[in-house]
């Protein structure tokens, strides 16, 4: 038997936990919108959804990763993802959940002869240089991961790194630097084929939150030896899953239904929780996708909405000590979902000492395998006596295969959603307006009559900062 993610919502139900729950009612209550969104799903599966075929068309992709993988891996020390968002957070999501939790620190070796990876996602100005601090750029592979070529704090890595490199190396530069880019349109294909760069192609229709199984995240994932077949046979699976129409035997559109409901309800808060470090970048990965693909201002009809649940990440238990009191005793604002694993890779038994003191005698003798799982039920069952809505998932183990489930379970959850709530999962206007007011702020050419409307916003009053 296939080892399979599950989806617990007893804990979101009204017969569980009251007042603040879903009742079977009030899911009944929208089936005909159910009906609407199951359609959707399968209309839009080649165009806005092309993402849900990425499990089964990129074949010839990944043997050309995994070849060039094989060809320039031992002549490298690190590769370097630059990129931003999705290009970032899916890479670095992937890597920690799979890999050794220090793998960079571990010798070649036992990296199994695989470079260190490092994600370079940010343009404040003392990453880069630190960074070279601990690496010799002129040994390493830079990604550069942008779709449109036009992203301004990676093409300012990129435009950096490459004449930092070519000062360096000179022509041997381009040996040092691989694109991840569209196939036809934006700046980066264009230089990558004038400047002889290998190239990478992100499929047309994928949007960057969406692209962990592209290229975007499937090159850096070989680089480190995860294995990118089986990531995408555990996707394909999760695909098989969530083909059902009906909503009861759905896991990804039962999900996006009970968030739809809370969200109705007043549960505009969505708390990611696993209990295990090896997730822990699962919870900042899921913060961009569903806060990015929900939060919208318009419905499809263009009527003002202003919809979405705010995503928070958590770690169990780590936050059981920072935020479960806020959970169990706060507002009636959120649904927490934990995410727990049966088999971890690594068994750790606590010592029988200090028996005669039994507030730590008890410890004695029990793993903390038990330990973490016990403590993770203990939440769960502190969110239910206070009537707090909460979901369970359940890996069986973390490996390639579950975690391209959940990675596409969340994703078709995301799309379902954003079909329930009418609104367009797939745009980002909200980023896009910070992004043309950086361009009009340096004068970017095209942007002169959004810098017209930043140069006429109020000015501030010196009375308002203290």
């Amino acid at each position: 038997m296939k080892e399979k993610i599950t989806l617990d919502y007893n804990n979101v139900m009204s017969e569980f936990i009251g007042s603040h729950g879903i009742s079977k009612e009030e899911i009944d209550g929208i089936k005909d919108k159910v009906a609407d969104a199951v359609s959707a799903m399968k209309s839009k599966r080649d165009t806005k959804m092309a993402w849900r075929n990425l499990p089964y068309n990129q074949d010839e992709t990944v043997d050309e990763i995994i070849s060039y993988v094989n060809e320039v891996k031992d002549g490298i020390e690190a590769f370097v993802v630059l990129g931003i968002g999705g290009s970032a957070l899916g890479p670095a999501a992937v890597q920690q959940a799979i890999n050794h939790p220090f793998y960079n620190e571990l010798p070649r070796q036992a990296r199994g002869g695989y470079p260190k990876l490092y994600v370079a996602d940010n343009v404040d100005p003392e990453r880069l240089p630190y960074l070279f601090d601990i690496i010799d750029p002129t040994k390493c592979l830079f990604n550069v991961i942008s779709k449109s070529g036009s992203t301004s704090e990676t093409m300012s890595q990129f435009m950096y790194i490459k004449d930092y490199l070519e000062k360096k190396i000179g022509a041997q530069a381009k040996s040092r630097i691989v694109c991840t880019t569209d196939k036809e349109k934006g700046n980066l294909i264009k230089i990558a084929k004038e400047e002889g760069y290998k190239t990478f192609i992100v499929p047309s229709l994928v949007g960057g939150r969406f692209s962990e199984l592209t290229p975007v995240g499937l090159l850096p994932a070989a680089f480190c030896g995860v294995d990118i077949k089986e990531l995408l046979k555990g996707a394909a699976y999760m695909d098989e899953l969530c083909s059902v129409d009906e909503l009861e035997k759905n896991p990804a559109y039962m999900y996006a239904a009970l968030n739809y409901l809370g969200f109705k309800k007043g549960l505009n808060i969505s708390v990611m929780m696993p209990y295990a470090d090896s997730l822990k970048y699962i919870a900042d990965w899921y913060a961009q996708l569903w806060a990015e693909s929900l939060g919208k201002k318009y419905d499809l009809d263009g009527k003002v909405v202003n919809v979405g649940q705010t995503p928070v990440k958590a770690l169990g238990v780590t936050d059981q000590h920072s935020q479960v009191q806020l959970y169990t005793e706060g507002p009636y604002d959120k649904i927490v979902v934990l995410i727990g694993v049966e088999e971890f890779r690594k068994t750790v038994t606590i010592p029988k000492l200090y028996s005669d003191m039994p507030s730590l005698g008890f410890l004695g003798g029990i793993t903390q395998n038990k330990l973490i799982e016990t403590e993770m039920m203990a939440t769960e069952y502190a969110l239910l006596v206070s009537g707090k809505p909460n979901m369970m998932i359940t890996l069986p183990a973390v490996n390639e295969f579950t975690l391209g489930q959940l990675l596409f379970f969340f994703e078709v959850a995301t799309g379902f959603s954003g079909e329930l709530l009418h609104i367009n999962a797939f745009d980002q206007p909200g980023v896009e307006e910070g992004k043309n007011a950086t361009y009009a702020m340096f004068g970017r050419p095209g942007y002169e009559e959004k810098k017209a409307e930043l140069d006429r916003r109020p000015a501030k009053k010196d009375a308002y900062i203290i």
